[in-house]
């Protein structure tokens, strides 16, 4: 089982709030607790007895999605991330996690859900850009119906950019002309193959292009969390908790 380790919580823990009075459950032991639905897509109500009260966890984990703790320590990891690794590409993606019956349903009026239905049936995606198979950068959620090309240029748009001038892989869906200058202005370089029906095939790195599978690799290990793998949180809120918690356990794993 994925757990935190004192040694690795040391590494967070100034940037969590600051627990105060008589807390029956600690920071780590929640953090620990909410992996261990992400990992086995359980209930919460199944959650075992050794986390403490279920509803003191997800209360937690709720307020620190609504505070931003969440986005804000995810930054945190990953500016340390980028400052040890050589970045010399990034990868601009989106993967289709299908949306379990009970992610569905929840009044529009509790918040954004970005959930839609494609030919699968209702389904969310994610998209995201990656610095290697390990290291997610940013991040957002869509509904399954919506095309590729128009979500990645909105993330690419809010995206607080910590490095610029490296190439930019992307596949055919981000091909179009109105993509390629969005990432030019960025300040990065497009690589995308051409679509077959343009009349002149704009050449590209085709080497380089080979690393697009790193970003492919890091959903892989994503999905490798079931709760990730399928969606079962009816908010984008609770559901970007998740993400986070995942990605921040990978980082500190490394």
């Amino acid at each position: 089982m994925n757990e935190i380790s004192e040694a690795q919580y040391e590494l967070i823990r100034l940037y969590l709030p600051v627990q105060r009075g008589n807390v029956r459950i600690s920071n780590l032991t929640m953090i620990n607790a909410v992996l261990y639905i992400a990992e086995n897509d359980c209930k919460w109500r199944v959650l075992p007895p050794r986390f403490g009260n279920l509803r003191t966890i997800y209360t937690r984990l709720r307020r620190w999605a609504e505070a931003g703790v969440l986005d804000r320590l995810f930054a945190a990891l990953q500016e340390h991330r980028l400052i040890r690794i050589p970045v010399e590409c990034l990868g601009l993606d989106s993967t289709s996690v299908k949306v379990h019956p009970d992610g569905t349903g929840a009044p529009k009026k509790k918040g954004p859900q970005a959930i839609g239905k494609s030919r699968g049936g209702w389904s969310a995606r994610v998209h995201l850009v990656a610095a290697d198979a390990r290291t997610a950068l940013t991040f957002s959620l869509s509904g399954g119906q919506a095309h590729d090309a128009p979500e990645g240029r909105a993330l690419l748009r809010g995206w607080k950019r910590p490095l610029s001038g490296v190439p930019m892989l992307m596949d055919r869906a981000y091909e179009g002309e109105e993509t390629r200058q969005l990432v030019l202005d960025l300040g990065f370089e497009p690589v995308a193959p051409p679509k077959m029906n343009r009349k002149e095939l704009r050449e590209y790195d085709r080497d380089l292009y080979k690393r697009r599978n790193e970003v492919e690799k890091l959903f892989r290990r994503l999905k490798g969390y079931r709760r990730i793998f399928s969606r079962f949180e009816k908010l984008d809120l609770m559901f970007r908790a998740f993400l986070n918690f995942v990605l921040i356990a990978d980082m500190l794993k490394r």
